[in-house]
């Protein structure tokens, strides 16, 4: 549960420690010979690495307080898969629209 609240979109700080590297590792490794491709492979890392924090927490929590309750798996990964993709909807377009600051090191694609 600890490693999914990190890579969470719940705390204020993990974007910029957790996802933002992790998204910029995937869209280097997923991007080395279509460069042009880097933006939207970016985005995609960032939506993985949220959906894998928020299903990672809610399984941890739903084990943690739970324990009597039968998994409803499918339920649960729809509900993370939908939490995730509006949240980075809203960082995505807070990005492209300037209203959020894009770290100088996460600025440019590499050559």
């Amino acid at each position: 549960m600890g490693v999914g609240y990190m890579l969470s979109p719940l705390s204020w700080w993990n974007d910029l420690f957790f996802n933002l590297p992790i998204a910029y590792g995937f869209a280097y490794v997923v991007t080395w010979g279509q460069p042009d491709w880097f933006w939207a492979a970016t985005v995609v890392g960032y939506w993985l690495s949220n959906v894998l924090g928020i299903v990672m927490m809610q399984w941890g929590a739903v084990d943690l307080f739970f324990s009597q309750r039968q998994a409803n798996w499918r339920r649960d990964l729809l509900i993370s898969l939908g939490s995730s993709t509006a949240y980075t909807l809203v960082v995505a377009a807070l990005l492209y629209t300037h209203l959020l600051p894009v770290p100088e090191f996460l600025a440019q694609a590499p050559n």
